[in-house]
């Protein structure tokens, strides 16, 4: 077991760093500079570009542009080229904003997900399997920024009550429960909308599971032997279903970076996605390169944390 985890734990890591030297390599072959002179900004004069150049190394070769980089970044260094302010900081700021959509959105998609998908497996082909399955691709095939607008417009229309942001503009001087009561409801749509997407396609991989598992000769065994439904189906059947969702598990991680880009801008949500989209078209390199480090990172302990989890459900890892 501890070979299985240092192999593991060995493999990530140099991972890691192709990771890192790959992505320094594609963000500065891409065309265009940061501190190129822009004809349309005077004042962006030649003097300050090579003043650019030189307090952020781009004169330097591309190598020791890579480990300065690094050593900034790990020692806290690294400022942003857009607003001069400290990358690490500016990160954990906006991943403290992502962290709450993260959680409840993963919340609604894994709790609601599995018992539709095990209903849907248990009762095929009745009206509540063709009803999910209906429901699942029809969430599925509408555009995610459609139904983000449809879902403001209802809300505001029947509620009355404002979506956009993360607090109600004027709420400064109100009580903390008001306040917090004004953040929860800001959350909840925005979390809703997350979930929906996950719900329907994750229900249908359970369901396909289930279905898959519940084949096998030795579910066919527990039923014969004259167990319940209810514990051939939850004791036998869904205890080995659930493996290969272990590996599933692991891979959410990288959710709290890439998965809200489009609804942190439709709701003006000030998170990680947002952040690395502008960072993108401002060509702010210390915001992408750190944001897609800490992407590759997140993925990495994701997957560690599936084959931990996978050790622990599957006797054949030990063995």
């Amino acid at each position: 077991m501890f070979s299985f985890i240092g192999r593991s734990i060995i493999q990530k890591t140099v991972t890691l760093f192709f990771v890192s030297v790959i992505s320094f390599l594609i963000i500065h072959l891409a065309p265009g500079e940061p501190s190129q002179v822009d004809p349309m900004n005077p004042k962006f004069t030649p003097e300050m570009v090579e003043r650019f150049r030189q307090e952020f190394h781009l004169n330097e070769p591309l190598y020791t542009q890579y480990l300065l980089f690094y050593q900034d970044l790990f020692t806290g260094k690294i400022v942003s080229w857009k607003d001069n302010q400290p990358v690490l900081a500016k990160i954990w700021e906006r991943f403290l904003n992502s962290l709450p959509l993260f959680i409840v959105g993963t919340l609604l998609t894994w709790t609601l997900s599995f018992p539709v998908g095990i209903r849907s497996a248990i009762f095929r082909g009745g009206i509540y399997d063709r009803s999910a399955t209906f429901f699942a691709y029809l969430l599925i095939s509408i555009p995610g920024f459609f139904f983000a607008y449809v879902l403001i417009i209802f809300v505001v229309t029947v509620f009355h009550v404002p979506v956009i942001g993360m607090e109600t503009f004027g709420m400064g001087a109100a009580s903390w429960p008001h306040l917090f009561m004004d953040r929860v409801w800001h959350l909840l749509l925005p979390s809703v909308l997350g979930a929906t997407g996950g719900i329907a396609v994750l229900s249908r991989y359970v369901r396909s599971q289930m279905l898959e598992v519940e084949g096998q000769d030795y579910v066919r065994t527990a039923r014969a032997k004259g167990l319940a439904p209810d514990q051939v189906h939850y004791k036998h059947a869904l205890r080995n279903a659930l493996l290969p969702f272990v590996t599933m598990f692991g891979l959410i991680l990288p959710g709290l970076i890439g998965g809200s880009v489009i609804i942190e801008s439709i709701f003006s949500w000030p998170g990680m996605g947002r952040m690395a989209y502008e960072a993108i078209l401002a060509r702010d390199y210390p915001i992408i390169l750190t944001v897609n480090f800490l992407s590759a990172v997140l993925v990495l302990i994701g997957t560690f944390v599936s084959d931990l989890l996978y050790l622990m459900v599957d006797p054949r890892i030990r063995l």
